[in-house]
């Protein structure tokens, strides 16, 4: 029997969102979106319908949210996307020390086009230190990006608690929120949180690769980092993948709804999972918070053994983990 562990790295596609997608992958809505005939009018119709569906269950507008090629291009149009759009009123930057690669790799490039970044320290179960926080924020600050559920240790970060920080003292900042590992595992409402931008994925909802989302809240400045010729938003130039896209909304739709139920059962198999390794093997450690953490996250160093060691000897087991996922 195969165990398969990995799933805050890819999900397997639920059977209900590759149905859903089989037309889109055969004969419907082939068109270009952009395109003025049958075809193109139908691809047009899929990607709006399925841009309302996602936007509706994370209290949303459809204009509000643009489709991308997954996580990573949605957290770069948004890292580097606020910041060259602001960068007339400052070139100041706070990006969370624990954020996934492709926010740290987008900080990165800003500093290579001459903005200061700094990067907020968190406190060893993973959430941001307040204090430092508030340190960091200055009047020239044009953009805030902390993740919602960190990828790696599963810390759920206070974020609203976070935008109130940053809306005290630095008004006029662009607050991003990486919401990818939180999206169907946390409520995960754009308006509660107050934040400007936020992402999403599909690949960890049970949906396909190459799907991603980016929320942009209405009258927020972005310029595009890619260029090219348009078809449903400036923001995101190029042919839209319409099979993923629907298959997208659907993953959302199933996920949100069947969310309360998902979180109750994989928290008791996370938490089983974890008393037994903490209490029955010896030298192991818990990383991240026992309470404040995603329910479908364990993350546990084994003292004095190698992580890729065990990650290999369990997959010859058929059980597939992921050393830092």
């Amino acid at each position: 029997m195969e165990v398969y562990l990995d799933n805050n790295n890819v999900t397997r596609i639920d059977p209900l969102v590759f149905e859903e997608m089989i037309p889109y992958l055969k004969d419907r809505a082939y068109g270009h979106p952009a395109a003025l005939h049958g075809p193109g009018a139908a691809a047009l119709e899929a990607v709006e319908e399925s841009r309302a569906k996602l936007a509706s269950l994370i209290g949303a507008r459809g204009e509000e949210v643009v489709f991308t090629s997954g996580g990573t291009e949605a957290n770069n149009l948004a890292v580097i996307g606020a910041a060259l759009a602001s960068r007339s009123r400052g070139r100041h930057v706070i990006v969370s020390s624990i954020e996934h690669q492709s926010v740290l790799f987008s900080a990165e490039k800003l500093s290579s086009l001459g903005f200061e970044v700094d990067y907020a320290p968190v406190d060893k179960e993973g959430f941001v230190k307040l204090d430092e926080l508030e340190r960091l924020l200055r009047r020239d600050t044009i953009l805030v990006s902390v993740n919602f559920v960190n990828d790696e240790i599963g810390t759920i970060e206070p974020v609203r608690e976070l935008v109130e920080l940053v809306r005290d003292k630095s008004p006029e900042a662009i607050v991003h929120t990486d919401a990818v590992e939180a999206f169907i595992k946390v409520d995960v409402d754009v308006r509660k949180l107050d934040v400007d931008l936020a992402t999403l994925s599909s690949h960890k909802i049970h949906g396909p690769r190459g799907a991603g989302a980016l929320y942009i809240r209405e009258g927020t400045s972005i310029e595009p980092i890619m260029y090219g010729p348009v078809a449903t938003s400036k923001l995101r130039p190029g042919l839209e993948n319409v099979p993923a896209i629907v298959g997208f909304a659907k993953a959302a739709e199933i996920g949100v709804r069947g969310m309360e139920e998902f979180t109750r059962h994989m928290r008791a198999l996370r938490d089983k999972l974890m008393d037994g390794i903490l209490d029955g093997i010896e030298h192991t450690v818990l990383n991240g918070p026992r309470e404040l953490r995603s329910p479908s996250n364990l993350n546990v160093s084994f003292l004095y053994a190698e992580g890729e060691a065990i990650m290999m000897m369990l997959s010859q087991h058929g059980v597939y983990v992921s050393s830092g996922s």
